[in-house]
């Protein structure tokens, strides 16, 4: 006869045992976020496309684009021309 509290208890080992690496890799994430932010923004300053950084740092084009604009980087906004205020 199986016993159902230890199914339960088993399949809440695998939970925990899940949720802990989960929040591991989230925190070396977290950790990582600085270093690739600066190669991003720097990346950008020498020369490369934009949508290329965004691409291989596989961040959002929000979070680039902020990254960007908090290093002092020159964003345009859509649509702007010449004549656009900066």
């Amino acid at each position: 006869m199986e016993i159902p509290e230890k199914a339960q208890a088993a399949a809440l080992e695998r939970v925990a045992a899940l949720g802990q690496q989960r929040a591991e890799l989230l925190a070396q994430a977290r950790a990582l976020l600085p270093d690739l932010r600066a190669e991003a923004v720097e990346a950008v300053r020498i020369g490369a496309q934009r949508s290329r950084v965004q691409q291989l740092s596989r961040v959002s084009t929000g979070t680039l684009y902020g990254w960007l604009r908090d290093a002092g980087v020159e964003i345009r906004t859509e649509g702007a021309g010449d004549d656009a205020p900066p």
